[in-house]
This record gives C-alpha cells, structure tokens and sequence, in this order.
C-alpha cells in the first residue's frame, strides 16, 4: 500500500510540472491520471472458498477418472504412484503456484496478464484461450452422452443390461469376456450401435443424430447459466459440481468393495512392481499426467484467480487444489482397480492379464472426430503451450520477479524450493516431456483403426489452430515495437512493455528499470509514433 502511494504522488509530482506546457500534453496527462485513480474495480469470488472449488472443479476431470488408473496398470501398479507424488511435488504444486499468483497479481485474463509477463511470448495467453475453446466445443460431447444415459436410465429394464435389442449384433454377449476381438459386451453395443448410431468410419458421415444434436443444445445451455454472470453465478455452481462427483466416487467404491474379486483388484494397484521405474516412459508419463490433470497451460487457473482478492493466500490454495487433485486420482484407482478386480474374477484370469490396452478410448469411443480432436489438442498442442508458458514466466519474468509480487500481495517471498523450481527444474523436466511428446507421438486411431493421411492433416490444422497464435504474437509485438531489431527483441522480453501505463516511462527513460513502477510525462520529450496497426491483443 505504501509503495503504491508513493507511485501516485511521484506520478502527481510529475504531471504538475508537465502540467504548465498546456496543450494536448493536458488530455494526455488526464487520460493516464484517470487510468492510475479509477481503474476499472475487477469483480472478486463472493467467498474465497468459492475460487478453491473451483479451482478443483477444474482441476479433477476425465484425466483423474480413466487416464491416472490406466497409466498405473501399465506402469506397475503401486509403482506409479512413487513418480507421480515426486511428480506432484516438483512439477504440479510449482507450476500451480506460478499461474495462481499470475493471476492474482495482474487482476488480467491469461491473453492480457501473459502480455504482460513477456510480450515477446503473448500468443501463449491468446492459444490458451483458443485450445481452451476448441476442447469445451467437443468435451461437451461428453456432457450430451452422460445425458442421454441419464433419461435412457428412467426405462425398465436398462437398454444397456441385455443383447435382447434391436440395435445389438450376433457377437454380443451378456458377460465380460477377455477375447474382445471376436465379442462385443451389451453396454459396449448400447454405446456404439443405439446411443452414437456408429458409421465405419471418418469416411462414412452419416446423418445427423437429432437426438445427441438436442441434447448438445441442452449441454451449451447448462454450461451457459453455469457463467453467464461470471464469478457471481459460478461461485455458487461449484457447490454442486465440485463436490457431487465425490459422492459417486465413494458410491462406486462402496459397491466394487464388495464385488468378489475386488481385493485382487486393489491388491494390483498398491503393491509396486519395482522394475517398472527402470524405464523412462514411467517418469515421463507421470510428469504428463501431473501437467494435465492439475491443468497447467489451459488458462482457466490464470482467469479464476484473477477474481481473487488480492491480499489473499495463494499457497494455501496451491497446496489444497494440487492435493486434493491427486486424492482424488487415488480414489479413483482404487474404484476402477477394484472393478478390474471383479472382472478377472469372472473371466478366471490374474488381473495382470486383462484386455485393457483400450481403456484410453473407452470414455472417449464413437465419434472418430471427437477422438481425433481430443488427440491432437489434448495430446500435441498443450505440450508446446505449456512449454512456452513456463518459459515466458519462469525465465522471462523470472522468479524474482514472481516472489516480489507474492510479497506485494501476502507479506511473504517465495521460499527456495519454489524458486529453484521455476528457474531451473521445472522448465528442464516441460522441455524433457515436450521431447518425449514429439518422440513417442503416434498418429490418432480409434480402437484398431489408425485414421487415413487425410485425417491426420486435419488434425494437424486442429492443433496449429492454437499453437499459432504463439509465433503470431511474437511477430505482432516485434512488429509494434520501435528501435533496431536488437532494440526490438530486449523490449520485448521485459515485463509491461506493452501496458501503455509503462511504455512512456521506458522509452523517455532509454531503458530504466527492469519493470518501471510509473509513467513520466512531458511535453519537451517527443513521443516515439506508433504503428497504424497496433492493437492491444
């Protein structure tokens, strides 16, 4: 609060003596005053509780619910889990800390508040917003399935329960078989056969499914009177949708306890199988599913604590959303473990020898479009953000710079641990993830079927659709900038280059400070012209 008033009455000092020349240096003078006395008042959560359900809400997903237990079956059990807790540790509670206080300090929106961490690296905010967008556009699919199993499960007998259907085939069978090459279960049949009306492939179109096409509209207005006033409408859903899937979680878990089998099952998941930490894709594979399940690089976090209160706790935050985050994985290894544990009891085979390799596509079978949407956005795209990203703030802004804004805010700097994290570990292990992302990468296939070259193009498309706006960005600001090409780039890796509030103080000043805290304004200094084409992106 000091600092902040020291930085108005040195502003005044200034802009009095400006104040004499008269002019137009006078409307500028009183358009940057306005902007230091009234700037816009940023809403705030009703209750800080309110921001760290939502922080979970969009922390926990699909990711804890099918990708976590799938990784630990092929990763040995038990063994998964040493590399993901270090993981969590290093990566996850770092890098969540870095986007809440981001967010916090700027009071922006990722497009505005990255800008304004490295200007040279602003796209990272505008592809955040873009690969944010374009996965809310097909993971509301998921929404309109999870409906329509909900009213299809108001009839009597469930559609799903028996091969006794006009949709279902000659190979469907009642009971979980091992050999799913040559039969296929009823719910697997309700799924492809009744609710997607499944074609042979992204060659074959069909026609429109109206009733999925509805219930997408119904999933679009749901999620519409989820947002539509902002943190005042949000604050109360999270209520609901944070805490809800707990209760099915421990509903599940409660009944595939008592399956037969189950302990089997469990005994899977918690008992390591050491060797499996030999190879690197385990470590690899955990340090992605940390960055993906927490939701490093997808801009939501920046935005939510935004609407924080600015002298509030941010640590406490990091540590409860990151925790619970993993609990919550945990919990539901233990759900699908303990029902894997069933199945192997009625197919009479070690749980070590399911079928399972299809489990990633279980949850997101049918629509070839979804899966290879999901695929490339999910999987190509959020790597080469998230790297940018941490690049822009842990090295450009630099973690000095982070513990001075959480001293500003709290009271309290950054301990080591965090700012050993962001300059050095956590920018190696994104570069090292990104690497293996690029070496291990596959083309997008759904179940057996690796999509046409024409499919994988697209897909393609789908992920520069975001990645673009990166090298875009840098283009823009260098572009806007004035100076030499050397002058250019240095402006452009400083913090606030491109705030307006900043500009003039740097430019007057030949350089000044590593982020200067107020604007110099005077009529015997010519402003440098801007180019016709800046915009504020």
């Amino acid at each position: 609060m000091i600092n902040k008033l020291l930085r108005r009455e040195v502003f005044r000092i200034f802009t009095l003596n400006a104040a004499s020349s008269g002019g137009a240096q006078t409307s500028d003078r009183g358009d940057t005053e306005q902007d230091m006395d009234q700037e816009p008042s940023r809403p705030t959560w009703s209750r800080q509780i309110e921001f760290t359900l939502a922080g979970i809400g969009g922390a926990v997903g699909l990711g804890n619910v099918w990708r976590f237990p799938y990784l630990c079956y092929r990763s040995g059990g038990g063994a998964f889990l040493v590399p993901y807790l270090l993981m969590l540790v290093v990566l996850g509670i770092p890098l969540l800390y870095m986007e809440l206080t981001v967010g916090q300090y700027m009071r922006k929106g990722p497009v505005r508040a990255l800008a304004n961490v490295c200007p040279l690296l602003k796209g990272v905010g505008v592809a955040s917003v873009a690969i944010s967008f374009i996965m809310s556009t097909y993971y509301n699919v998921v929404i309109t399935w999870a409906l329509y199993y909900l009213f299809s499960s108001f009839q009597a007998p469930l559609p799903w329960q028996s091969c006794n259907n006009t949709w279902n085939t000659p190979n469907c069978t009642d009971v979980a078989v091992n050999d799913s090459a040559y039969s296929s279960t009823a719910s697997q049949e309700f799924f492809n056969y009744k609710m997607l009306e499944q074609t042979g492939g992204l060659e074959e179109t069909g026609g429109m499914r109206w009733e999925l096409f509805l219930l997408l509209l119904l999933a679009w207005i749901l999620v519409y009177l989820c947002i539509f006033k902002g943190v005042k409408s949000t604050g109360k859903v999270v209520y609901f949708t944070a805490l809800f899937p707990y209760v099915i979680l421990f509903a599940l878990l409660i009944n595939n306890a008592q399956l037969p089998g189950a302990l089997d099952g469990i005994t899977f998941f918690i008992v390591p199988e050491w060797d499996k930490l030999l190879g690197v894709e385990v470590w690899v594979n955990a340090a992605a599913q940390i960055f993906n399940s927490i939701g490093i690089g997808f801009g939501f976090l920046i935005a939510m604590s935004s609407y924080n209160s600015f002298n509030n706790n941010v640590l406490k935050d990091t540590l409860t959303i990151s925790i619970i985050n993993s609990f919550t994985s945990i919990l539901a290894g233990f759900v699908i473990f303990s029902a894997l544990g069933y199945m192997s009891h009625l197919q009479g085979i070690p749980v070590s020898a399911l079928a399972v390799d299809g489990i990633p596509y279980v949850m997101q079978v049918g629509i070839y479009v979804f899966q290879l949407m999901d695929h490339y956005t999910a999987i190509v795209s959020i790597m080469f953000l998230a790297f940018f990203e941490v690049l822009a703030t842990c090295w450009s802004y630099g973690g000095k710079r982070l513990s001075d804004n959480l001293e500003e805010m709290t009271g309290k700097r950054a301990n080591i641990f965090f700012r050993v994290c962001w300059l050095v570990i956590d920018p190696l292990l994104v570069a090292v993830i990104l690497v293996f992302a690029v070496i291990q990468f596959k083309p997008a296939r759904y179940a057996d079927r690796v999509f046409p070259p024409w499919a994988q193009g697209i897909g393609w498309l789908i992920a520069m659709a975001s990645i673009i706006w990166i090298p875009l960005g840098a283009i823009h600001t260098m572009w806007v900038l004035p100076g030499s090409f050397t002058e250019k780039l240095k402006l452009s890796i400083r913090p606030f280059t491109l705030n307006k509030r900043f500009k003039t103080a740097y430019y007057e000043s030949g350089g000044g400070d590593a982020y200067p805290d107020i604007s110099i304004i005077s009529s015997s200094i010519r402003q440098p012209e801007k180019p016709h084409l800046q915009t504020n992106l």
